[in-house]
């Protein structure tokens, strides 16, 4: 894109984010291929390049290489979402990851280094797709207060700060289950559940050798009972919000 930017008569990335009402930092990061552009800002990049199908096409090659076939319909589901429900026992969810959390989680697995940062890529483009949008989902995260322990202390404590600032957001909320809670329901697995217009609701889970998206209405209902019973363990917004801050200021 920067040959593009220069055979446009040099443009800056401010300038063209601005004509594609996009953040600059977007822009900066498809240049540096740390995000691959969805298919209409693809589009919107050739149209305004005047480039033919030159990045839709490069964009389209490194989806090929990206996320499996199994994960491919959750994206799109996650995006067009009028509200995510997320429960998270092991991680932070990750829809809330930071860059250098991501890459050490995805790092600990059997993908190769290319790999890792392919993956990487697709979480922090999810991320980009979710929460970039001017009216994004209404979003609540459960995450378990063990999950928050574990890690680097230097990434960790980049890694809580960024939840509790996301926590800030108004149509975001982060809830806590404390250790305190003991057993409770949300010990068996991470999902999330989606409430999709023209879809109604979905659910998507995943296990260590693949995931699904749920349609069935009784297994979903099941796991709304699953979702109510770990959100009346978990703590409020604020006293969540409070935790998360004591425990990056004890690293």
């Amino acid at each position: 894109m920067k040959y593009l930017r220069a055979a446009k008569g040099g443009l800056t990335q401010e300038r063209v984010a601005e004509q594609l009402n996009v953040s600059t930092s977007l822009i900066a990061k498809f240049e540096t291929a740390r995000l691959v552009p969805v298919e209409d800002t693809a589009r919107s990049l050739d149209e305004f390049f005047g480039s033919g199908d030159l990045i839709q096409g490069l964009a389209l090659d490194v989806r090929k290489m990206g996320p499996p076939e199994w994960f491919r319909p959750w994206p799109e589901l996650e995006r067009d979402a009028a509200a995510l429900r997320s429960h998270e026992p092991t991680y932070v969810p990750g829809l809330l990851q930071t860059e250098a959390y991501a890459r050490a989680v995805l790092a600990v697995g059997l993908h190769t280094p290319d790999e890792v940062e392919r993956h990487l890529a697709i979480r922090l483009e999810r991320q980009t797709a979710v929460f970039g949008q001017e009216k994004p989902p209404v979003c609540t995260f459960t995450v378990d207060e063990c999950a928050l322990l574990r890690g680097d202390q230097a990434i960790m404590r980049e890694q809580l700060a960024h939840l509790a600032q996301m926590s800030r957001q108004p149509r975001l909320s982060v809830h806590v289950v404390p250790r305190s809670a003991g057993f409770y329901a949300g010990l068996t697995g991470n999902f999330v559940l989606a409430s999709v217009p023209g879809e109604g609701e979905v659910a998507y889970l995943e296990d260590p050798l693949d995931g699904k998206v749920i349609t069935d209405p009784d297994r979903l209902a099941a796991m709304a009972r699953t979702w109510e019973a770990i959100r009346s363990v978990a703590l409020p917004r604020d006293l969540s919000r409070d935790l998360i801050l004591r425990m990056a200021s004890e690293l």
